[in-house]
């Protein structure tokens, strides 16, 4: 499929502040800081920056307010070589926020007020017919109304992957039906499908439940325990094993690093095998997690060592 872009990006924009802590609080703790900071976030954007830095063409379709943060947000997409054609700045809205706790592991807690992200709508969706008619693969969230990103993915004819995050517990139906790939990480395999999502045989379980809800495509991203999918049609589940990180430093944003690097090589190849794709995208998140910060962290092309969708540097797999 040829398009003007590679990557289109359905979703949300927030900005990050960042608390660095020795360890994660607990319920009404107070804990002395080590290190405050602010950066652009929001799984839509991220997802969107990550896939930009690759090499992808890409273009976002948002909301921001119309406030300083808003404002640099918006410049701050230009430079990273975002397509902001259909990015809204809106009067009397707030540009969202997240209030995000970092701990010395690398863990962390995040609570976000969505804010302007809330004005996406589906009208929004038919005024971006043409742009979305100029794209190979598009990336939807739930950071964004629900209506809007079901109305996106019947729109959209090419390739589309929904990361089902932040996981809603009685998740519309038509958000697994709609997308080409559904992609969620444990956590968010367990609140859809009611089942345990601890080892990877657990993890082989909800694939086949959210198969049997409608889903095509499924990968659930296991963290240090690497990735596991199934195709549309196949029995087989391939898992592909981690790439080994050394040193974790922030694990914030590494999910949309995985997501913004599959549509990347997703588009870059729509005839590769998904498990090099993922393996691609397994790599580029797990550099991230060795930096700080969120969209900061990802890496650019020159910077993951991969030569291609075939390197030898990507993570091995095996049937399961």
């Amino acid at each position: 499929m040829s398009g003007k872009f590679d990557v289109v990006v359905f979703g949300s924009l927030i900005v990050d502040f960042i608390s660095y802590v020795p360890r994660l609080p607990k319920v009404g703790e107070t804990l002395h800081g080590t290190k405050f900071t602010t950066g652009f976030g929001g799984k839509g954007a991220n997802q969107c920056v990550a896939a930009a830095r690759l090499g992808s063409r890409t273009a976002m379709i948002g909301k921001l307010g119309n406030d300083p943060w808003g404002k640099n947000y918006y410049s701050n997409l230009q430079k990273e070589g975002v397509n902001i054609d259909h990015i809204a700045i809106l009067d009397g809205q707030s540009t969202g926020i997240a209030q995000i706790n970092v701990a010395n592991n690398g863990d962390n807690q995040i609570v976000i007020v969505v804010g302007a992200n809330n004005c996406l709508q589906v009208d929004d969706v038919q005024a971006c017919g043409e742009l979305l008619s100029e794209a190979k693969v598009l990336v939807c969230q739930l950071e964004t109304p629900v209506l809007a990103t079901i109305e996106a993915l019947k729109t959209f004819k090419g390739t589309s992957i929904m990361n089902a995050a932040p996981a809603l517990e009685n998740i519309p139906l038509a958000l697994l039906k709609c997308c080409t790939i559904f992609c969620v990480n444990e956590s968010e395999a367990a609140l859809i499908t009611g089942m345990p999502v601890e080892t990877i045989a657990e993890a082989k379980g909800a694939l086949f439940k959210l198969r049997d809800m409608g889903c095509g495509t499924i990968i659930i991203t296991l963290g240090e325990k690497g990735a596991i999918f199934v195709t549309k049609d196949c029995t087989k589940v391939i898992h592909v094993k981690p790439f080994k990180v050394d040193n974790v430093v922030d694990t914030t944003g590494a999910g949309d690093a995985f997501i913004g690097a599959l549509a990347h090589f997703i588009a870059e190849d729509p005839t590769a095998e998904m498990a090099q794709c993922v393996a691609a995208a397994s790599q580029v998140a797990a550099l991230s997690v060795q930096k700080p910060g969120t969209q900061t962290s990802f890496p650019r092309m020159e910077e993951t060592g991969l030569t291609g969708l075939s390197s030898s540097s990507l993570s091995e797999w095996e049937y399961i």
